[in-house]
């Protein structure tokens, strides 16, 4: 049987709704914050700690930030990406039913994921793959290497759903089956499963 293979951010989980917050606590605005964010966290989802990351968003908005300001950072980031969606929770839920193995493979802080691993709906996964435990992220091909291995099978035993084009094309060059995500439904299409 197949591996089915998921992305969290705006897979699992809804798109983090904090950005105002997160600029608010910098005295920033949202949309010069928000270029700071996402440039930084490459850095941030291969392992950078949360205080680095967070000097590094600082830094591009013109604000200094301590030890205990990134660690109110974190934790409002942190919320803001629990949030699932039931659909797709519903579908992880029924695949792990019918004893589809289910795997995720996410680029994700440290911080992150050790907070991801105890939310419910991860006991339907037999591992969980974070990009920040690994030092390596997507799209990289050794991310992919490194799940494959993790789970015991070849690459193309696997279907891996992502929401980033860039990093399905990833899957694909590394022998996993990619799929750009398009909610619940259309994976119910993709994996043949009845409505």
């Amino acid at each position: 049987m197949r591996w089915v293979v998921f992305d969290y951010g705006e897979v699992i989980s809804e798109p983090t709704g904090e950005l105002p917050s997160l600029a608010a606590l910098l005295g920033a605005p949202v949309e010069e914050f928000a270029r700071g964010y996402w440039g930084a966290r490459d850095a941030y989802d291969r392992g950078q700690s949360d205080v680095d990351y967070w000097r590094a968003v600082g830094a591009a908005v013109g604000v200094p930030v301590d030890a205990a300001l990134a660690a109110r950072l974190t934790e409002v980031d942190t919320r803001g990406w629990l949030r699932v969606d039931p659909a797709v929770v519903a579908l992880i839920e029924e695949l792990a039913a019918g004893g589809v193995p289910l795997a995720l493979l996410s680029n994700a802080p440290v911080s992150f994921a050790r907070t991801a691993e105890r939310e419910p709906w991860t006991r339907h996964f037999r591992h969980l793959v974070f990009s920040g435990d690994l030092g390596v992220a997507k799209p990289d091909p050794r991310i992919f290497t490194a799940l494959a291995e993790r789970i015991g099978v070849a690459p193309g035993d696997c279907v891996f759903f992502d929401d980033r084009q860039v990093n399905v094309d990833g899957a694909i060059a590394a022998g996993l089956s990619g799929v750009r995500w398009q909610g619940a439904l259309h994976a119910r299409e993709v994996l043949d499963l009845s409505a």
